[in-house]
């Protein structure tokens, strides 16, 4: 009975408002505020707001955000994205009726945003042309076509052995300091004049960090194609958790334009941590490793995104790299075993390799791209034997070690590999073309580099990097063609390495001599 009343008199004063309004001519507007009840480290409760949703932007005083997450029936918890300092217990609360969404737009090129839209290179506003949700679902599976156009990274052993398409998701993994975002740095590089969109998110990394990455980009011009959505160590977690959801999107606003993007997130382990952080502090039910239940999901949501779209779509692509810190070479860990099954392949480095000077440290052995030479140009798999080759002189390496006594043919092998390992090397910051690398490889399948000494390999490969304008322009335009290679073809280029490498290779002769 009284609550029947208690609806008439509400009824009769929104009645007596609205002859007020069209009376007076003044505009009606009704807000829905609730009050804080708790503050916590990126954490707040609310009470009040009955009709919010999962996940709706809430406003907070001092220019403040968050993601209403928790909703339960007495109050609801809240991710903030930004300082809880300057909040207090009491403060009001109101809906925005909206999800999280950061602007997009052309403007973005070459700038440097938190993942709220705002600059933070210094250079003044930004002007957007749209807003899109940080989440939002992936593509359906009949809007994607296979991934079988390569993305070069410019990086000998990767596009030779362990291949990345555009619309994989190619993750790389290994301890810390052992050159992972140097890899995805040179992928960068790579990409001038190759019509594709990189963005670079950081997560939770050092401020000085992230100045050496921006520092390298705009040296060598990378940023002219380039995004960077960064945060640091000592943001809120909830900004590090939606960090790479609104990198994704601002990708994805090219890739719907029929561009291809390349996305490298620095890295995932940081993500992970923060939202474990955020999930205790709501009191959720910790797992394995404390982390909540829904960790995989919050990945595989994220990762799932990134896709080669239909010609009727635009076909426009978006390619992932996402970075895992592993601990003491711990590959089986919760979070690395989560994302290598999410993922089209990994890239593993091994901190041996490192130590002994061998870089990038890719471990052939644990790497692979489940892709594979689909997303190949087919030069590449003239020399596919190389992988083998490697593995073999691996195996015979850790035998000689134990000084037995090995035929001629073993010492042919273990010289060859040796070769190999010495090719796979690479400068930081310095991505080759393909007809750089596949002049190099394809002299080093050929056995020519066997007889030039160790000392003198680097040496070598330079001459051959430098001989690469001798070959004729045919055969290098069916380097990157999906024509098969001829045998002719094959040789012109084997005849300018020969004539390249003749001073640096030993006689034989030469070398009797010095038995």
């Amino acid at each position: 009975m009284f609550s029947s009343q208690a609806g008439k008199a509400v009824d009769d004063a929104l009645e007596l408002l609205e002859k007020s309004r069209e009376k007076y001519n003044f505009t009606l507007s009704i807000k829905e505020t609730g009050m804080i009840t708790s503050v916590s480290t990126g954490i707040v409760k609310v009470s009040g707001l009955p009709g919010v949703g999962f996940e709706e932007l809430l406003k907070f005083p001092n220019g403040l955000f968050g993601i209403a997450y928790n909703l339960d029936a007495e109050e609801i918890g809240v991710i903030l994205l930004g300082e809880d300092s300057l909040l207090n217990v009491g403060d009001q609360v109101e809906r925005t009726g909206r999800v999280t969404d950061i602007p997009v737009g052309d403007a973005l090129i070459g700038r440097v945003i938190n993942p709220l839209g705002e600059a933070v290179d210094g250079k003044g506003e930004i002007a957007f042309s749209d807003r899109m949700p940080i989440e939002r679902p992936s593509p359906a599976i009949m809007d994607r076509r296979a991934v079988s156009v390569p993305l070069q990274t410019g990086i000998k052993v990767i596009d030779a052995l362990i291949p990345i398409g555009r619309g994989q998701r190619e993750l790389i993994l290994g301890d810390r300091q052992t050159g992972k975002t140097a890899i995805t740095i040179d992928a960068i590089l790579n990409q001038r004049d190759k019509n594709v969109i990189c963005i670079y998110c950081a997560i939770g990394q050092r401020a000085s960090s992230v100045a050496k990455v921006r520092a390298n980009l705009a040296e060598k011009g990378a940023m002219d194609y380039t995004v960077m959505v960064v945060t640091e160590g000592n943001n809120a977690p909830g900004l590090k958790y939606i960090c790479p959801y609104a990198a994704t999107s601002i990708a994805e606003y090219f890739m719907e334009k029929g561009r291809d993007v390349l996305i490298v997130y620095d890295d995932l382990t940081n993500h992970a941590r923060a939202y474990r952080e955020l999930s205790l502090l709501l009191r959720r039910p910790p797992g394995r490793e404390a982390f909540p239940g829904d960790i995989f999901y919050i990945h595989s949501k994220l990762l799932e995104r990134s896709t080669r779209l239909d010609e009727k779509l635009g076909g426009g692509s978006l390619t992932a790299l996402p970075i895992i810190e592993t601990e003491a070479q711990n590959i089986s860990a919760y979070i690395p075993t989560n994302l290598i099954s999410i993922t089209d392949g990994q890239i593993y480095l091994s901190p041996k390799l490192f130590e002994l000077g061998i870089l990038p440290a890719v471990d052939v052995g644990k790497s692979v791209s489940r892709v594979g030479g689909a997303a190949q140009l087919r030069t590449y798999r003239s020399i596919a034997n190389l992988k083998l080759e490697y593995a073999q002189f691996e195996e015979l390496e850790t035998f000689s070690r134990f000084g037995t006594r090995m035929d001629d043919n073993t010492k042919k092998i273990i010289e060859h590999g040796k070769r190999i390992r010495i090719c796979l090397k690479q400068q930081e910051l310095k991505p080759m073309s393909v007809p750089e690398q596949f002049i190099v490889l394809l002299t080093l399948t050929a056995g020519l580099l066997d007889t030039v000494p160790e000392d003198k390999m680097q040496e070598a490969q330079n001459a051959l990097i430098e001989s690469v304008n001798k070959i004729p322009d045919d055969t290098l335009k069916r380097l990157f063609s999906e024509e098969k290679l001829s045998d002719e073809d094959r040789q012109a280029i084997l005849d300018v390495a020969e004539d390249a490498i003749k001073t640096f290779r030993h006689q034989p002769n030469e070398t009797k001599t010095k038995g």
